[in-house]
């Protein structure tokens, strides 16, 4: 049998409650000749363990890790040094083949076809796309490969990335640099592909779903299932809307047989992409969960996506909170992004679920957004007080107290959307918005506000924009307790260079080196018609072309 390891950046309960993970965790226990065990962040700064053995990452001669945030970077590395591997790539290379204590050490996950550069330093291999479409097949040639072929790792590596699509191994890839620190382009070795196209699952037949409940997980008696992949609205801020295109909507009947593969003592289902799902499947999929006594939980919840069966399920689930997401403060705003909601929506939205019996509710909004202004924040503060109004009319009459959760975020310029382009917001001024709307909704009754930290957010949009160069910052930060901007002075890197800086057009960015399929060209146009408030319409796979994902 073949160890492999599959690491978690980040602890037991929220690795545990990642469906991606679990997913990636049954493709390669699938293989008969591969055992993977799991990994995860120590609570305390310990050498990590696998899970099902007790061994040490230094005992697997492959370790895949799976990413899903820019904020677990810095704990990816950290695990890697608490191991005892040596965290750059080019140093395993120099220490030779890949035996346990020298691994193959590969990466995926959604963080990582968004923008892999500054991890790029620490990994042999970046699985590019969705691990249904390469990974087994990899994993089975992985299992099967010559010990002469794994004793010389660089003739390894290159047979991967030119045999398997969606395989980016960058030691093959180098970055050259103008002498503003701009990206000027990237040294490609012969016969490898000049970008790395993203691999996608084209439909599934059973929705992805949970492989393994476990008591100590965030989630525990959570059953979790997929509605779908990508999403057609456009959100104009939302990475996983471009990186995860084409859309594809899973089946009403794909949903029912995830569901219908749950333990049948788990009664409690959380439905993932309830924000995209087509009116008619979700009503099919509320009509089966009421038909097999199942309560419905969810993370977030479309204004317009609420109909009579879901209605009635939720008051059936006897759900007490619950979320929607204006995201942007005003309804121009909301065209700036391509949110697609009117105010009427998030009214209309906010009765029904209160309706429901849903007594508390989450509102998620963006702050700093592009073109963002005064009067944006006044018409947040406004709208918030309707929404009150609303669901404290609807708790009055249902005798129980409706409250709002305010959650206001500070806005994350992201790789592969339209508003690439843009820059994160100072944070004196995020800080300042933050104090305006503290005072103005915070002293009322029955509404709490939950911030973000700005200067962690600061970090995000650093990473998120990051290259090559940010990996010093991340082996510091993992080393030791240190303040990331401190360290980042230390380290000669600015960070709002990277975070708060406009992109122009033209200017090639580090996470050009993967291909989602969406066109540059597209982008930008996109970027322009937000900051003009212009909306987009939601594509339509049978016949739109606008963004090239559908062209080829």
């Amino acid at each position: 049998m073949i160890p492999m390891a599959l690491v978690f950046p980040n602890v037991y309960r929220l690795g545990m409650a990642n469906l991606g993970f679990q997913i990636v965790y049954d493709i390669l226990n699938r293989h008969p000749d591969i055992v993977c065990e799991r990994v995860f962040l120590p609570e305390i700064s310990a050498r990590p363990l696998s899970l099902e053995s007790r061994h040490p990452l230094t005992d697997f001669p492959f370790v895949f890790f799976s990413v899903s945030f820019e904020q677990d970077f810095p704990d990816l590395v950290r695990i890697i040094l608490l191991s005892g591997i040596l965290p750059m790539a080019a140093d395993r290379a120099s220490a030779g083949g890949v035996t346990p204590g020298n691994p193959l050490v590969v990466c995926g996950g959604v963080a990582t076809f968004i923008n892999p550069e500054p991890l790029a330093p620490f990994i042999d291999l970046f699985v590019v796309g969705e691990a249904e479409a390469v990974l087994p097949e990899l994993s089975d040639w992985l299992a099967r490969a010559d010990k002469n072929l794994l004793a010389d790792r660089k003739a390894l590596l290159e047979e991967i990335a030119a045999r398997f699509p969606g395989c980016y191994s960058p030691g093959f890839y180098q970055p050259c640099y103008n002498a503003d620190g701009s990206l000027s382009g990237v040294e490609v070795t012969d016969n490898l592909p000049k970008r790395i196209k993203k691999v996608f699952l084209e439909d599934q037949e059973v929705a992805g779903h949970s492989r393994i409940l476990t008591p100590e997980a965030e989630f525990s008696d959570l059953y979790l299932a997929e509605l779908g992949r990508g999403c057609s609205r456009g959100c104009r801020f939302c990475a996983a809307g471009f990186v995860y295109r084409p859309p594809r909507l899973w089946s009403a009947g794909a949903i029912i047989k995830a569901l219908a593969e749950r333990p049948e003592a788990i009664k409690r289902i959380g439905l993932l992409g309830m924000e995209m799902a087509r009116p008619d499947d979700l009503a099919a999929v509320s009509r089966y969960l009421l038909q097999e006594s199942c309560s419905l939980s969810f993370s977030s919840l479309r204004a317009d996506a609420i109909g009579p069966e879901l209605i009635t399920l939720l008051r059936k689930s006897g759900l007490k909170s619950a979320a929607i997401a204006p995201d942007g403060a005003s309804e121009r705003l909301r065209s700036v992004i391509n949110k697609g909601l009117s105010e009427d929506d998030l009214l209309w939205a906010a009765e029904m679920l209160v309706g429901a019996g849903v007594m508390n509710l989450k509102l998620y909004f963006m702050i700093g957004l592009p073109t963002e202004n005064w009067d944006d924040l006044n018409e947040l503060v406004e709208l918030t007080g309707k929404i009150k109004k609303i669901i404290l009319a609807m708790g009055r009459k249902n005798k129980k107290l409706a409250n709002i959760l305010l959650s206001v975020n500070p806005f994350v310029p992201k790789a592969w959307t339209p508003f690439q382009y843009s820059a994160f917001a100072e944070i004196a001024a995020i800080k300042k918005k933050i104090k305006f709307i503290r005072q103005q909704c915070g002293s009322r009754a029955n509404i709490r506000i939950s911030v973000d930290k700005p200067e962690n957010v600061f970090f995000q949009a650093m990473l998120a924009k990051g290259d090559r160069r940010l990996a010093e910052v991340l082996l510091e930060l993992a080393g030791r307790s240190r303040n990331w901007q401190h360290v980042c002075r230390d380290q000669g890197i600015d960070p709002a260079w990277y975070a708060v800086r406009t992109r122009e057009r033209d200017e090639i960015f580090p996470w050009d080196i993967i291909d989602p399929g969406v066109s540059r060209d597209y982008l930008w146009h996109e970027y322009r018609k937000g900051l003009n408030a212009e909306t987009t319409v939601k594509c339509d796979t049978a016949k739109c072309k606008r963004c090239g994902v559908c062209n080829g």
